[in-house]
Formats: C-alpha cells, sequence, structure tokens
C-alpha cells in the first residue's frame, strides 16, 4: 500500500483542524483551540487504489511559522486553506505558496486550494471568482468545502492524492521486473 505525506497549511482559525478532523474521524470540532501540530492516518481508496495518508495538521499562528519549512520539505501535497469570511486568510496563502515553491525548488507542488466555511456564506468575503482565478494562476483545483456540514471535503484529500499519483507515479515492484521466466521446449 503507498503511503502519502499531506500537510495542511494556512492561517489561524479556517478550520484546518475542523477539516482534517471531518475527514478523519467524521466529525466536527466546534471549538477554537490553536494546533501546533497534529498528525492523523487513514487508509483510504482512491481510484480503487488502497493508500495510507499521514496528514500533518499545521500551526495557523504566526510564531510557528519557522516549522513549515520542514513541513514542506517533507510533505508530499499540500491543502492550502483560507476562510471565505476573512479576506486576510486568502492573502496570506500567497506567500505560503511562495514559500512552498521555494522550499520544494520547483514549479509544480501538488496543491489543492480550499475556502473553507462554505456553510457561512451569508459573511461572504471572499469571491468564489476571486479564488477560482488564483487558483488558475497556481494551476491548481479550488473546492469550497465545509468541515461542519461535510461539504466536500472527502474530494479535496482524493484530488490531492490524485495530483500526486500523477505527479510520481507509483514504481511497479523490482522483482517482478527483473524476474527470469525460464520456458521448457
Amino acid at each position: 500500500m503507498r503511503e502519502y505525506k499531506l500537510v495542511v497549511l494556512g492561517s489561524g482559525g479556517v478550520g484546518k483542524s475542523a477539516l482534517t478532523v471531518q475527514f478523519v474521524q467524521s466529525m466536527f470540532v466546534d471549538r477554537y483551540d490553536p494546533t501546533i501540530e497534529d498528525s492523523y492516518r487513514k487508509q483510504v481508496e482512491v481510484d480503487g487504489l488502497q493508500c495510507m495518508l499521514e496528514i500533518l495538521d499545521t500551526a495557523g499562528t504566526e510564531q510557528f511559522t519557522a516549522m513549515r519549512d520542514l513541513y514542506m520539505k517533507n510533505g508530499q501535497g499540500f491543502i492550502l486553506v483560507f476562510s471565505i469570511i476573512a479576506s486576510a486568510t486568502f492573502d496570506e496563502l500567497t506567500e505560503i505558496h511562495g514559500q512552498l515553491l521555494r522550499t520544494k525548488d520547483t514549479r509544480t507542488v501538488p496543491i489543492v486550494l480550499v475556502g473553507n466555511k462554505c456553510d457561512m456564506a451569508n459573511e461572504r468575503k471572499v469571491s468564489q471568482e476571486r479564488a477560482k482565478a488564483q487558483a488558475d494562476k497556481w494551476n491548481t483545483p479550488f473546492y469550497e468545502t465545509s468541515a461542519r456540514t461535510r461539504i466536500n471535503v472527502d474530494e479535496v484529500f482524493h484530488d490531492l492524492v490524485r495530483m500526486i499519483n500523477l505527479q510520481n507515479p507509483a514504481k511497479h515492484d523490482k522483482s517482478k521486473k527483473n524476474s527470469v521466466k525460464c520456458v521448457l521446449l
């Protein structure tokens, strides 16, 4: 079974933990408790393949940004989360995205842009058009999610696994490739 290292990044209070816990445990965490770092494991099936996801839920507060380099170096795929009801959280992702590309030293990193809290659309500060334009600029998918009502939660994580698979196809078992077939004549 292939393992995937996924990292959830974004400002404090955008719902990174709520999104991750909803995906892993199918429950909504209503209270805000700032995260330093939490790690989760979940086995899922994506496109008929069994996958073990190791998900790192990171700190969004300023005091822990130095830890980001390490998360970024070790991660294979990244979920960049903002809150649709707080435009500053959307703006801050530009810096995180730039840091991610510099740390990975590549222009193609599996990333999904996520606008969380779509169940609160009546308080929206970031339009879908603005977020979609940013996703197009970064050449990455965009989803609006709700950790509260579980809208698009599974889709975000599954799509990121698909992107990793496209960029880094699984290597076939070498023992099969190098085996010698004997034929009796």
